[in-house]
């Protein structure tokens, strides 16, 4: 007989943290959940996310699952975890049961994330962490018309880390969107899947365009270039926001 599955919806402040993946060099979110884990249900367990977030990359959205031996109550499982990871910026915001057939990863038919510059000459103090700070003007107009060359199907190899471990360039982006909020500008982009920095190095190199040093035709020529070094800088990955998960 199957074990019960838990869907959980997961917030976490990504500043101290070395990313999603529990790794040797410090500590990952899939960590202080697991041990969350351990301290509720007294089980060692495996919890399965839909995306994996670099170091310092942040979550409104993230979505995992676990498996565990009894058959408790969705809330119960969302409150206790909670309870246990009140000393790290982590919070489980939902939990629903799931039929075994459910995987956080496998299973996702799309992800979005949020990119945050504040453009303004004053440095950030309250979202310092959390935004990518640019003190001069960027025309956030033309970043949006550049955007647009990125939509569609294509080999995505010029905004791919040089370790991504991806099978395949090939993506399908459905949403790159550049709009202004005052003095923050927010860059959401949408797809099935993602390759490793894809949306910090699309980020990056739009900024080029708002800076007035490319138009939108080097944002196409250096796509097509499928090279690495075509490309604009990597976005720092204090702006990064994992939004959602669609299934």
């Amino acid at each position: 007989m199957a074990m019960p599955r838990y869907k959980l919806l997961i917030e976490y402040d990504g500043s101290g943290f070395v990313g999603w993946q529990r790794q040797d060099n410090g500590l990952g979110v899939q960590q202080v959940v697991e041990e969350a884990v351990q301290a509720f249900a007294g089980e060692t367990t495996l919890v399965q996310c839909a995306g994996r977030t670099d170091a310092g990359v942040h979550a409104f959205g993230q979505v995992a699952h676990v498996d565990l031996a009894r058959d408790w109550k969705p809330d119960r499982v969302r409150d206790a975890l909670n309870a246990h990871l009140r000393s790290h910026a982590v919070s489980v915001v939902a939990v629903d049961a799931v039929d075994e057939d459910f995987h956080a990863r496998f299973s996702a038919r799309e992800r979005a994330y949020e990119y945050r510059i504040l453009n303004r000459r004053a440095p950030p103090a309250i979202e310092r962490g959390h935004v990518w700070w640019l003190p001069r003007p960027l025309d956030s107009d033309a970043m949006a018309m550049a955007a647009r060359e990125l939509l569609g199907h294509h080999d995505f190899t010029t905004f791919r880390a040089v370790g991504c471990q991806a099978n395949s360039p090939e993506k399908t982006l459905d949403q790159l969107d550049v709009a202004r909020f005052g003095e923050m500008i927010v860059v959401t982009a949408r797809a099935r899947s993602f390759l490793h920095h894809q949306v910090r190095n699309m980020v990056g190199t739009l900024t080029l365009v708002g800076d007035g040093k490319w138009q939108a035709s080097d944002i196409a020529d250096a796509l097509a270039a499928r090279n690495r070094q075509a490309g604009g800088p990597t976005a720092p990955a204090d702006g990064l926001y994992l939004t959602g998960v669609g299934y």
